[in-house]
């Protein structure tokens, strides 16, 4: 039988799936955008005194004269907040791993999770971060060319003011020394920012007077294989730039995402390192335990392998933050003991965490942690 118009059953059906959908999309909007009422009607401005900020994309941002309560963008946000200003987060980019929790003050183990903001692994909760009400996003990290463009977007869609500190090595101690002043911090921003630039400058100090041809080469192997690494020209690996050695994996594409970039075998032996360093949980058991294919290696032979301490994050990047400095000073006693052997690594670990995390490290906490590196001897 022929129907027509409202008489066709197929049409209701799709005229119900049509205006599903479109509350749908007005309902995803509405959360996104922080349209509607409720929680989303929030402004982290209103009664407040404000100050213009100039970000280091080059912005002026509107910010709260007084900032309270804040979010990270990302890992990396987490990180650095939670070395400067941690009773200011109002929620975390990602839930800390059981074995960090010790690092990080108790009131931040329930706070609510927000996810990342963008970028590749970018899982945003915009609700909870909504319903958490903070008064700035913060980002930090490297400047991408898009960033002015990024930063805004995610402004607009949340409402908040969203700001970029940019931390490049050579821009931490300025990064923690404008975080110190938002925070009324100063006094605490300054004394990570001289400990920083101290650390950068001794390294530079103690590489300048290695000759060319004593750089020895460090091989940087993440992951359960051993096979992704941080290449050459990594911001993850930049730390063996900076104690004076030289990356061992060249001539390869270089990637700063995930586990970096991958190898095999016969390039690895190629590159035939002087040092070999892994991450925690990796590949160190097996080539201590005589890997036949590791074994191979020059640097296995001499036993210049370690493992990276990785509590409460990889000491050499994972990721690349504040934690590099703790490595600069573990690193470049490995692979130069001469040049920076005028300390005790276990009481550098303890004097970091203390001064960065407030956290009181046991002498035998530090042991542990260098257990396969600075004391395997």
């Amino acid at each position: 039988m022929k129907t027509d118009g409202w008489n066709d059953p197929c049409r209701h059906i799709r005229y119900i799936r049509q205006l599903l959908t479109v509350c749908l999309l007005i309902a995803a909007v509405c959360v996104f955008a922080g349209c509607g009422g409720g929680e989303a009607d929030y402004d982290p401005l209103d009664g407040v005194e404000t100050v213009t900020f100039r970000d280091d994309c080059g912005r002026d941002v509107e910010i709260p004269e007084t900032i309270t309560k804040a979010a990270p963008s990302g890992a990396v946000s987490q990180m650095v907040m939670m070395t400067i200003a941690p009773e200011t987060l109002v929620g975390l980019s990602a839930t800390p791993a059981s074995d960090q929790l010790d690092y990080f003050p108790e009131y931040t183990w329930e706070l609510p999770t927000f996810g990342q903001f963008y970028g590749s692994k970018a899982n945003l909760n915009m609700e909870a971060l909504i319903a958490a009400q903070p008064q700035v996003i913060i980002d930090i990290g490297d400047k991408k060319f898009n960033h002015a463009a990024d930063m805004d977007k995610i402004q607009k869609q949340t409402g908040i003011p969203t700001i970029f500190i940019e931390t490049t090595l050579d821009k931490m101690p300025g990064a923690y020394r404008t975080l110190g002043k938002l925070f009324g911090k100063e006094e605490r921003g300054n004394a990570l920012a001289d400990y920083i630039e101290n650390t950068v400058s001794y390294a530079a100090e103690r590489a300048e007077k290695i000759p060319d041809q004593d750089r020895r080469t460090v091989y940087y192997g993440t992951g359960a294989s051993g096979l992704d690494c941080n290449a050459d020209g990594s911001v993850q690996a930049d730390v063996i730039d900076i104690i004076g050695a030289k990356n061992a994996v060249v001539g390869t594409d270089v990637s700063n995402k995930g586990g970096g970039t991958l190898v095999n075998m016969e390039q690895l032996y190629n590159f035939d390192p002087d040092v070999i360093i892994v991450t925690l949980d990796g590949i160190y058991d097996i080539i201590a335990e005589g890997s036949e294919s590791w074994a191979q290696l020059t640097a296995v032979k001499n036993d210049a392998y370690y493992e990276i301490p990785g509590i409460p994050y990889c000491w050499m990047s994972g990721p690349p933050s504040v934690n590099r400095i703790l490595g600069i000073w573990w690193l470049g006693q490995l692979v130069y003991p001469d040049q920076y052997g005028d300390y005790d690594m276990a009481d550098k670990a303890m004097e970091y965490y203390k001064l960065f995390f407030d956290y009181d490290l046991s002498r035998e906490q530090a042991r542990e942690m260098l257990k396969n590196s600075t004391l395997k001897q």
